[in-house]
């Protein structure tokens, strides 16, 4: 299957349905699209310490390397601020009520990010909908291969509410589990919050929920599930955008148990 640039996919079993998605791990910006972005490096330094997902790339490979049946992996290697993979392309994204659809177009304390009369076409075009046709194009071939594909979505999110976090006013657990009510069954949840017991409360969908499924078959196909792992970042990392710490290794084995348990 034809991979964007923009992407990187890691082979898996060939009997595994388990796909690792990384959407946001990455901070490399084009020059091309850099040139469009309002903020000066400095401001942009600070911007990508917290909207990136920092080392959930580094977090896959390692979950991987633990797993007895190795999982596929695909990893956004460009940031979000070029487009964001896991939004919806039009009016159904709720995030565009603080600039943040595909395109972002203001920051997470929302100040303007990209000029009021930015196009995000050739964006979408050029980045945005190659990544989803060669998402969905795994997808179908695990479903092809084993009849059903695992989706396990790989983020972390801030300690603290960011301004731009529509349902921050929740709980922040250690561990949030986002479901979606079609492509999340109860057995995948309940274990999913087993793997992540040991690191104290386990949430679902609070301060953020759903999970990524490609639009091609998102409420249609029921042999896709998925659940969206979100960690909160002082379990693994100094915050904002510091090294990682010894969380890592842990968070990664208790991703490999979730896998395991996946037959």
């Amino acid at each position: 299957m034809p991979i964007p640039d923009s992407a990187e996919l890691l082979s898996g079993a060939p009997d595994s349905p388990v796909v690792l998605h990384v959407p946001h791990s990455a901070r490399e910006i084009p020059a091309s699209v850099r040139a469009d972005l309002l903020l000066d490096d400095r401001a942009l330094d600070r911007e990508l310490d917290m909207i990136t997902d920092a080392h959930t790339a580094r977090l896959a490979a390692e979950t991987v390397r633990l797993s007895p049946t190795r999982p596929w992996r695909f990893v956004n290697r460009l940031s979000r601020l070029v487009v964001d993979p896991e939004r919806f392309p039009d009016e159904r994204e709720e995030m565009l009520a603080v600039g943040m659809g595909a395109v972002y177009t203001a920051t997470t304390d929302r100040m303007p990010l990209r000029a009021d009369d930015f196009d995000p076409s050739p964006l979408l075009d050029r980045y945005f909908h190659p990544y989803a046709q060669a998402m969905t194009e795994l997808i179908s071939d695990r479903l092809s291969a084993v009849g059903r594909a695992v989706i396990i979505d790989v983020h972390s999110y801030p300690t603290h509410r960011l301004p731009y976090e529509l349902h921050g006013d929740g709980p922040r657990p250690p561990i949030c589990l986002g479901a979606d009510v079609f492509h999340t069954p109860a057995e995948l949840l309940t274990r999913a919050a087993g793997a992540f017991i040991d690191f104290g409360e386990v949430g679902v969908n609070s301060p953020f929920a759903g999970t990524y499924v490609p639009l091609h078959f998102y409420r249609r196909e029921p042999r896709v599930t998925a659940v969206m792992v979100e960690i909160r970042r002082d379990l693994y990392m100094t915050e904002p955008g510091g090294p990682p710490g010894p969380g890592l290794d842990r968070l990664a084995a208790a991703v490999a148990a979730l896998i395991a348990g996946i037959h």
